[in-house]
């Protein structure tokens, strides 16, 4: 699927430029990468919109750029300190036959059937949530699927578990070892049983002193 995203060119830079085009509900922006960058403008709305999809932060996007279209990857945009508003986007040109270097995410599935926690009563945590990936744009996945209807309760699911496409490598931070999920018997519950097997050790210490003085009384 292809994410499509159109612009105009941008003909007046600077501070003030860039106030009065948010407060025209436009984003400035710039395309780099590949030759000059470019100064651009998009419509604030459809912008957001955008944003709030998964596969606008993982996919190539196809930038109608004044009619003109080339494939280009989200880079960078800023927020406004507390308003819905977006300030600023950067997008850089993709190269067919350059690697690219992405962060693509991790869906997890079947949870809710993992021995751990259907009958372990644990708690699925996401050590990580996307990985980062060196492939050819041609070769760039939207996703990783994670199967977790095997994890048991205290186990983990690796870096190593996951299965890449074709074409496909980890970032050189990444490590074969590193857990991706873990299923983990609640805090509470562990502070639970903590606590019980402290009243228990309590009472039972509690209740020596009063045996010790029963016995010789009940051998007369």
């Amino acid at each position: 699927m292809t994410v499509e995203i159109s612009a105009t060119k941008r003909q007046v830079q600077g501070t003030g430029a860039s106030r009065r085009l948010r407060k025209a509900n436009r984003v400035p922006g710039v395309v780099y990468g590949s030759g000059e960058a470019t100064m651009i403008e998009l419509d604030h709305n459809t912008l957001y919109f955008a944003l709030r999809k998964e596969a606008f932060h993982a996919s190539i996007l196809s930038l109608d750029l004044d009619g003109k279209k080339e494939s280009v990857l989200l880079r960078d945009f800023q927020m406004h300190p507390f308003r819905q508003q977006v300030q600023h986007i950067d997008f850089q040109r993709v190269d067919a036959k350059k690697n690219i270097h992405m962060k693509v995410p991790l869906h997890f599935v079947n949870a809710e059937i993992a021995p751990g926690v259907k009958t372990g009563g644990g708690i699925i945590s996401h050590v990580l949530t996307e990985l980062e990936i060196i492939c050819l744009p041609t070769d760039l996945p939207t996703a990783f699927e994670v199967d977790l209807s095997g994890l048991e309760l205290g186990h983990s699911i690796h870096i190593a578990d996951v299965k890449l496409p074709k074409g496909v490598e980890l970032a050189h931070h990444h490590h074969a070892g590193d857990a991706v999920a873990t299923v983990q018997v609640p805090r509470g519950a562990v502070e639970a049983a903590a606590a019980a097997d402290a009243a228990v050790a309590e009472a039972a210490a509690a209740a020596a002193p009063a045996a010790a003085a029963a016995a010789p009384a009940a051998k007369k």
